[in-house]
């Protein structure tokens, strides 16, 4: 029971509802605006720690609590593992360790709350705002973005603390919370305000907020919180709707972990409950509400962190079990292989971290390459020998490889709306710039190539045995120019970038020599010999125009950021990097 002085069956609910609303959104704007400067002065430090210490699960539950500890969102965490699930460089077992450090990683929010640190709000607010107008530099106004956002999160707890204190005396209300020491009741009420504000740290926040008002008793809260932890699973899995099934499968190491840790302490809150009360400071010299609003805070703060902190120490090591149970429940999708036209890995989901949704380009960029080599591969010996069949059927492979890199550019440029560091909008650029020459690759082969091969045909003409080794020769010393590159993008190597610049000598060697070739030819008794020759030659430049695109992305590899400028995303530019006149019909 909560004892109270005195009781009232009336209250105003109209400040109480602006009071309550308006706090909850301040506290969720101020949440997500230190998020975003975390996120953003220490995103990529915070990304490479977690990517570093995913070995085993015990290193990522360690990774996944400092991570969420620091930019104080456990879905934030949550986005770069499955980022990482999906580029494959984290097994679905090591994710759940990472998704097991998150929960803990949410509970310093809780114990920050049960400290009452609400009274520095506005100062934190007017300093932060402060910082961010006297610093000119982008970077570090992001550090008082970061101190503003923390204001708004304490100025958002104050507001919802005072709207609430008439329910100290309304009847009614304290009716209703007397009934949240039911089990059910507590956790229903815990999940479905979770599931509708969509931030467990928010519900919890609220809980510890009524706490310190005198209206909640530890064991409510304890219900409370479970039902926050069972709702911040329906967020998980509403975020995965629609997207990769790498989503859905760590959506539901989320549910998984969370359901069975409400399972396991069900029948143990009073144990629960006594543990916490020990470790926490009381207050003897207060009583009645007084002391339940002084004690209940911590108390149910320690609880929230002792939950966590057991769930994550009594499964860490059954990851291997949950991760079978979990592909049992969402199966791979078999015979879904995606088509070159169409996006495998990009997806809205990752867009909220830079570095992660860059990852991942590059990885679309793999496949783009992938896609341009097997469609120049296949280009020569139909411009030389196919039928116009043929060559339809070329040009349509060109819309695939059309059709994937307008979904990249789409891609990268939603993710250019946002607040970039500098690193990622330099990356940003740089596979900008590689996606547009891979597709102006293909544009050459469905426009130049096929024109040649439709004048062969219009007039009737054989490209001579010797020519069309020349050619050959040039052709698969091109097509190794492009393949490296793809490599050299893929794996960020400018080892075998530099190698494809230091062709450029070899790709001329051959090109002349077929150059020459032409010329001894001239003087062959054909018909038609002067428009045939046109035709090869033209073959010859287009195939340097190729290798000159290539060497581009190759630059572009090895280009260090503080040198990487905003020209290198033209993909149709009038000259080479050392010079060479290239043009382009699209």
């Amino acid at each position: 029971m909560i004892p109270l002085l005195a009781v009232t069956d009336t209250f105003e609910i109209g400040p109480l509802v602006m009071g309550l609303l308006g706090g909850l959104a301040l506290f969720l704007f101020g949440m997500d605006q230190m998020t975003r400067g975390l996120r953003l002065v220490a995103g990529a430090r915070m990304r490479k720690f977690l990517s570093r210490l995913t070995t085993n699960p015990l290193k990522g539950a360690f990774a996944g609590a400092v991570t969420t500890a620091v930019i104080q969102s456990s879905s934030v965490t949550t986005v770069l593992v499955i980022g990482f699930v999906s580029a494959g460089l984290m097994t679905l077992s090591q994710a759940i360790g990472v998704v097991m450090g998150a929960n803990i990683g949410t509970t310093i929010t809780a114990q920050i709350v049960a400290f009452k640190v609400t009274h520095y709000a506005l100062f934190l607010v007017a300093g932060g705002f402060a910082w961010q107008l006297i610093r000119g530099e982008r970077r570090s106004a992001f550090y008082g973005l970061m101190v503003m956002g923390l204001g708004l999160l304490f100025y958002g707890m104050e507001l919802m603390s005072e709207a609430t204190r008439p329910l100290r005396d309304y009847a009614p209300f304290i009716e209703f919370m007397r009934r949240m020491d039911q089990p059910l009741l507590g956790i229903l009420a815990g999940t479905a305000v979770t599931a509708a504000i969509q931030s467990s740290s928010a519900t919890t926040v609220m809980v510890i907020v009524l706490a310190g008002q005198g209206y909640v008793t530890l064991e409510a809260g304890i219900y409370l919180v479970f039902g926050s932890n069972l709702g911040t699973c329906v967020t998980a899995l509403l975020g995965s709707i629609g997207k990769p099934r790498v989503a859905l499968q760590a959506a539901m190491a989320h549910v998984t972990f969370n359901v069975v840790g409400v399972a396991l302490w069900y029948a143990f809150v009073p144990q629960l409950g006594e543990l916490v009360r020990w470790l926490s400071p009381v207050h003897p010299e207060l009583e009645g509400a007084a002391r339940l609003a002084a004690e209940s805070p911590r108390q149910i703060a320690n609880a929230h962190t002792v939950f966590n902190l057991t769930n994550a120490f009594v499964l860490i090591g059954f990851t291997g079990p949950l991760a079978w149970l979990i592909r049992k429940l969402v199966p791979e999708q078999v015979g879904d292989e995606q088509l070159q036209g169409e996006v495998k890995y990009l997806d809205d989901l990752y867009l909220e971290s830079a570095p992660t949704a860059l990852d991942l380009t590059r990885l679309e960029l793999s496949r783009l390459g992938a896609g341009t080599l097997r469609f120049l591969h296949g280009s020569l010996s139909k411009v030389l020998y196919g039928s116009r069949e043929d060559l339809e059927e070329l040009r349509r492979e060109d819309d695939e490889i059309d059709a994937l890199h307008g979904a990249i550019v789409s891609y990268l440029g939603r993710l250019s709306q946002g607040d970039l560091a500098t690193e990622d909008a330099w990356r940003l650029r740089e596979y900008l710039a590689a996606a547009n020459h891979f597709e102006s690759i293909g544009d050459m082969v469905e426009t130049d190539f096929c024109e040649a091969g439709e004048q062969r045909l219009r007039l009737g003409v054989t490209v001579s045995e010797g020519t069309a080794a020349q050619l050959t020769e040039l052709h698969r010393k091109v097509c190794w120019a492009v393949d490296s590159v793809v490599r050299a993008l893929v794996d960020r190597d400018p080892a075998a970038a530099r190698e494809v610049v230091e062709a450029k000598i070899e790709i001329n060697r051959l090109a002349d020599a077929a150059n020459d070739h032409l010329v001894r030819r001239l003087g062959a008794s054909e018909p038609d010999r002067m428009k045939i020759f046109r035709i090869e030659s033209d073959l010859i430049e287009n195939l340097k125009r190729i290798y000159y695109f290539a060497k581009r992305i190759a630059r572009v590899v090895t280009t260090e950021p503080a040198t990487m400028t905003t020209t290198a995303t033209t993909a149709n530019a009038n000259a080479d990097p050392e010079g060479e006149l290239v043009t382009l019909e699209s």
